[in-house]
């Protein structure tokens, strides 16, 4: 079975709760939707002003005034102000050191879409190093640079048995 392998209490899965304190499940609360990730999307295409933002991503301006607030609170944009000259003071949305470290999540999303969801197309833009011309794709690899497929993946605990049950016995009614 192609599956990572848990270490030490990880091991018993019945033993702790997989969300309890998941980084997937907190990274999607403020990803989660799909408006959130398209802006982002066009944020890594230089995308910085609002009304560009609700066009580009084809949603509505509340939509869009939701999604950046949340994103701008959650600190993966910085609002900058801009005047344009004759106009009253406005705001871009710049990316954070945050914003653009979720660059490679986002890459991977647009990368298995182009394989399972392009009807067998590939997706309709390419990744290419803008240095040396050759294609980028993301990959699971561990610090020396070797491919990990999911087989040979290992999950191990970051935190004690005991912080994970205390976390537990917090959460119950």
């Amino acid at each position: 079975m192609d599956a990572a392998r848990l270490d030490g209490f990880l091991a018993d899965r019945g033993a702790w709760l997989a969300g309890s304190h998941c980084s997937i499940g907190r990274a999607m609360e403020v990803v989660g939707t799909r408006s959130a990730m398209l802006i982002l999307r066009e944020a890594y295409y230089g995308t910085t002003r609002f009304d560009d933002f609700a066009r580009r991503v084809g949603i509505t301006e509340a939509v869009a005034a939701s999604r950046l607030r949340e994103l701008t609170a959650e600190g993966l944009f910085e609002r900058r102000p801009y005047r344009e000259p004759g106009q009253r003071t406005r705001y871009e949305y710049v990316l954070t050191e945050k914003g653009r470290d979720l660059l490679p999540a986002v890459l991977a999303l647009m990368q298995w879409g182009d394989k399972y969801l392009q009807g067998g197309s590939g997706g309709p833009l390419g990744l290419r190093d803008d240095t040396t011309g050759e294609p980028v794709r993301v990959q699971v690899r561990s610090e020396s640079g070797r491919e990990v497929p999911l087989a040979e993946l290992r999950v191990t605990p970051n935190v004690t048995e005991d912080q994970v049950a205390r976390a537990m016995a917090a959460r119950r009614p």
